[in-house]
């Protein structure tokens, strides 16, 4: 793979300022945020991102890959302990919602008293259909 193409950086920040700030707050709490604080801040953080995702696109590339998989930021990181611990965090977070997301029960709904809850729910009262979504595509022709 070569080199990546240097490209001129966009003028202003990449982040808006009120994260930025936030941020600053969550480290150090100031009454006050200076802007220069800010810019070089996102200065910073946008030069980690950029410099991450070559070194990722340069592990796969190792790979003989031209995707970039989860596992190439992870090998970037592998030296930083804190950062990979944060990235294996958010990764089990999110695998333990999807979990929780799959073991919803979805008992009721495919059956006839789901079907009532749901007309009751929409005001309907008892032996009213309510009228379904119309069947979208082409009609069939009929045959004579």
């Amino acid at each position: 793979m070569t080199e990546p193409r240097m490209r001129q950086r966009q003028k202003g920040a990449q982040f808006p300022p009120q994260d930025i700030e936030a941020l600053i707050l969550a480290f150090h709490p100031s009454p006050t945020v200076l802007p220069t604080s800010t810019s070089v801040l996102d200065e910073i953080i946008t030069d980690f991102i950029i410099e991450t995702c070559h070194a990722a696109a340069l592990s796969a590339s190792y790979s003989r890959r031209q995707k970039i998989k989860v596992d190439d930021f992870k090998w970037v990181l592998r030296r930083d302990r804190k950062k990979l611990g944060r990235v294996a965090e958010v990764f089990a977070k999110e695998r333990e919602l999807k979990n929780a997301r799959r073991a919803f029960a979805f008992d009721d709904l495919g059956n006839a008293a789901g079907k009532k809850g749901l007309n009751e729910l929409g005001g309907l009262g008892d032996g009213e259909e309510g009228e379904g979504p119309k069947k979208r595509g082409r009609k069939k022709k009929k045959v004579e």
